[in-house]
């Protein structure tokens, strides 16, 4: 019975691993998808509420919001800033069940718009 429970234990771990990893996961894939992007690590203690990453790319910059998994709760204020920085900018919560969709959005949301050419006269 024991044995059981070390198994499911073990299968769970990579079902739901623990949120340091999946963020420590998740910066380097923004690095991949976003070349040349600064990824800072927000203080918790600071502002309580405040999302855990900031991703400068270019011009535009982005927050996120890691969670361990979908089921994870979300902390007093959270949801009020993610809300709040969307309206600036893009802001998510995410964790590794809608990772894809949320990495989507934010490449979409840091695109740059392509500058304007003046035509020259000759």
């Amino acid at each position: 019975m024991c044995l059981f429970f070390y198994f499911l234990a073990y299968e769970l771990r990579g079902i739901f691993m623990r949120e340091s990893k999946f963020q420590a996961e998740l910066i380097k894939e923004l690095k991949t998808r976003l070349p040349g992007c600064i990824v800072l690590k927000n203080d918790p203690t600071y502002i309580q509420g405040i999302p855990d990453l900031l991703i400068l790319y270019k011009d535009k910059w982005a927050s996120l919001e890691c969670k361990k998994n979908a089921m994870a709760s979300a902390q007093p204020n959270q949801s009020y800033y993610v809300e709040q920085m969307n309206e600036m900018s893009f802001s998510s919560f995410i964790y590794p069940e809608n990772k894809e969709e949320v990495l989507d959005g934010l490449q979409s949301a840091l695109r740059t718009r392509r500058t304007s050419r003046i035509s020259k006269r000759k």
